[in-house]
């Protein structure tokens, strides 16, 4: 299985461009107001239609109603629907009946404690997302560029895909492919040089050394 690359948090026209031309797999778009990559309606359906179907375009949001969840689907049309707060599995069923659409579901690790709801989740969502559980002052879901230990994925149960998140830049997603043999990684604060905004270099850096990682044998396991 080929590795996918995701580059979340996407807010300009010229930062999609850089991502788009790195060969991004995925796009993500951040729709929830504390977020300082948070995107309005109007710049998501300008920076929707900029994908033209070269890559595809995920809606992250957090604790989202069905009516705001309406709207994003509405505005930016995406593939993928990214719940990043805290859905139970029967909101995240809920979603993925009414809406029709694909639903990754991110889980915060800090401790092997934090995988037991993975297997609720395993069975209703087409994706998982680990992410590091951000501090407990924290504003916002997420890591916040930091890492968690990737080791505690050791045995999680890879029958469903699943996405590598938190703190991941172009100077460890090797180390970070060769302990999760994950198939799918997520990058926002490792390829900016300031929090919510993308640094197209660092975007090709990324994008070129999780390619190059995952050409390795045994880099990225297959979720079949």
């Amino acid at each position: 299985m080929s590795l996918l690359v995701k580059i979340c948090g996407l807010k300009t026209p010229e930062a999609l461009d850089a991502a788009l031309a790195a060969g991004a797999d995925m796009v993500g778009f951040v729709f929830f107001g504390p977020s300082p990559r948070n995107l309005t309606l109007p710049a998501a359906r300008v920076l929707g239609e900029q994908v033209k179907g070269t890559a595809r375009k995920v809606a992250l949001s957090v604790d989202a109603g069905d009516e705001q969840l309406s709207d994003i689907i509405a505005a930016l049309k995406p593939d993928l629907l990214q719940l990043h707060g805290r859905e139970a599995p029967e909101r995240v069923v809920a979603v993925r009946t009414r809406f029709g659409l694909p639903v990754a579901k991110a889980i915060p690790v800090e401790t092997r404690d934090d995988l037991s709801p993975v297997r609720l989740y395993t069975k209703v969502a087409d994706w998982i997302l680990f992410d590091a559980r951000p501090p407990q002052n924290a504003t916002r879901p997420g890591g916040l560029g930091r890492a968690f230990d990737w080791h505690l994925l050791d045995g999680v149960d890879r029958t469903l895909p699943f996405m590598l998140s938190g703190g991941l830049d172009a100077g460890n997603i090797a180390e970070a492919l060769r302990i999760t043999g994950a198939p799918a990684v997520d990058v926002s604060s490792g390829v900016e040089s300031a929090p919510g905004v993308k640094d197209p270099e660092k975007i090709r850096a990324f994008v070129r050394a999780a390619r190059a990682a995952a050409v390795q044998p045994g880099m990225v396991k297959s979720t079949a």
